[in-house]
């Protein structure tokens, strides 16, 4: 175990439940392309969370017991983070959008990882988990992502973001215990390498995945790529906003609660006391 990981971390199961009742606004953002953006996440999700939890479960043989327990506290958020946005989408689908391209995407994607190997696969999950955990962080930061969102949509993506910070370490950590044996250079060389092959495919599809959603509400050329990029790097700016933490992840010796953001998830639970559900 890296010695960055909190001691006194506990992963808390929060078994919340959203947008099962609510109505709200095809462009539920307050606009669209926050909208576009956050649908094309939310259509990868499912598939990709199913994905994070079998590279992470292949290499828990043998972990240390704190770990272990990481573990699967990790799995059990994920599949409510699953159920949630199996949900989320549906309501995506009821206000007009058309996603089924972007899961077919996914699982053509995800079926050219079957044959690769399994630290490969943990490798990659290790990347995007910090994609996932800067974002949450941004998201939970910085109010003006989610200021003019409906409500309830809101709290679905602040609750998941919650949980990606607090068990952002779990991939990371498995990711040492799998390549205890590897030496520092080596582990360094891999997670960067496909850190930036990960960024590359990140960004190309979930661009290619927003525009799509935006020609669904009639916004194409020019106006819809313009808006999408000052979206994503001047206002909020979630882009130009997490850069410094990318960064940090090509620093040697790098771990992900290097910077530790738990007064986030306390804010989120001074605000939400029902949301804190006692771990299973």
């Amino acid at each position: 175990m890296s010695p960055h990981t909190p001691d006194d971390l506990t992963i808390t199961i929060r078994d919340e439940r959203f947008n099962r009742d609510s109505q709200p606004e095809r462009w539920w953002a307050g606009e669209p392309f926050g909208t576009a953006w956050h649908n094309a996440l939310s259509a990868t999700f499912p598939r990709g969370e199913a994905f994070f939890i079998e590279a992470v479960k292949a290499h828990r043989e043998g972990a240390p017991p704190k770990l272990a327990e990481e573990i699967r506290a990790f799995v059990k958020q994920e599949i409510n983070h699953t159920r949630e946005h199996i949900a989320f989408n549906r309501l995506a689908e009821e206000r007009g959008y058309d996603i089924k391209a972007i899961d077919k995407r996914t699982e053509q994607l995800l079926a050219l990882t079957k044959n690769r190997p399994p630290i490969a696969n943990l490798a990659v999950t290790m990347a995007l988990e910090h994609y996932t955990a800067m974002m949450a962080h941004e998201f939970l930061a910085n109010p003006q992502h989610f200021a003019d969102s409906d409500p309830e949509v809101r709290d679905m993506w602040r609750w998941h973001a919650v949980e990606e910070i607090e068990h952002k370490g779990v991939a990371y950590d498995t990711w040492l215990h799998a390549t205890k044996n590897w030496s520092a250079w080596r582990r360094w060389r891999v997670r960067s390498l496909v850190m930036l092959m990960v960024t590359m495919r990140f960004f190309k599809n979930r661009w290619i995945d927003a525009m799509m959603l935006l020609r669904q509400d009639g916004i194409t050329g020019w106006r819809a790529r313009w808006g999408m990029f000052k979206y994503l790097t001047v206002s909020p700016g979630v882009v130009r906003r997490i850069f410094p933490a990318w960064l940090a992840y090509f620093k040697p010796g790098f771990h992900p609660w290097d910077h530790d953001d738990r007064k986030l998830i306390a804010k989120y639970e001074s605000d939400f006391p029902d949301a804190v559900m006692p771990a299973e």
